[in-house]
């Protein structure tokens, strides 16, 4: 970690001013295992206090960890009872059932591209090109990856780098050009500057 960020401080004068704020990395991370994929799906647009209460009534009901079998067992009025949206209880069984299946194999994942990561887990309903990104970078520990899309990386890019307007994919890219390859732990910085929730 001490390079990652030796390297940041050195190509880029205004991340150096973040990462002295903010002070030593703490980025944490998960196994790379169902049980997490399912978590982050949960956690998809809930602010941490409401998605860490609806997670552990779902953990309560389905198991922990959790598995495919566990959330497939459970009804819609059970899944409805803990807090979770229709559109949630969807994307939750569409994991649990293509996991069983075998169509989604997490002890391969380590081994694939990050093209390939992201168009394996992409197959699941509900699981975006930002779920991942946040899948790279927090529980298969990729080092140098940019989630474009994520609010919180453009609104410290908007703040800090003084911008007008919210970064386009493009801009926020020549930005970052010089943080490779550690962008990943560049977000987390980028992330913790707005105080944002990070997974």
């Amino acid at each position: 970690m001490r390079k990652a960020i030796n390297h940041l401080k050195k190509s880029d004068p205004v991340m150096a001013a973040i990462i002295e704020t903010v002070g030593p990395c703490r980025m944490q991370f998960g196994e790379p295992t169902f049980h997490s994929l399912a978590e982050s799906i949960l956690y998809q647009q809930l602010n941490g206090k409401a998605a860490l209460t609806i997670f552990n009534r779902f953990t309560d009901a389905a198991g922990d960890p959790l598995t495919p079998a566990g959330i497939l067992k459970l009804t819609d009025a059970q899944m409805r009872a803990v807090g979770l949206s229709k559109q949630k209880t969807g994307y939750l069984r569409d994991l649990s059932e293509k996991t069983k299946a075998g169509l989604l194999e997490f002890e391969r994942l380590a081994e694939l591209s990050e093209e390939d990561v992201i168009a394996h887990l992409t197959k699941v309903k509900g699981i975006g090109v930002w779920t991942a990104h946040m899948f790279l970078m927090f529980t298969l520990r990729r080092p140098d990856i940019l989630p474009t899309g994520d609010y919180g990386v453009q609104a410290a890019i908007k703040k800090h780098y003084k911008k007008r307007k919210w970064p386009k994919p493009e801009v926020m890219e020549k930005i970052a050009k010089p943080w490779a390859p550690y962008r990943s732990i560049a977000c987390w910085y980028l992330w913790q500057s707005l105080d944002v929730k990070t997974m």
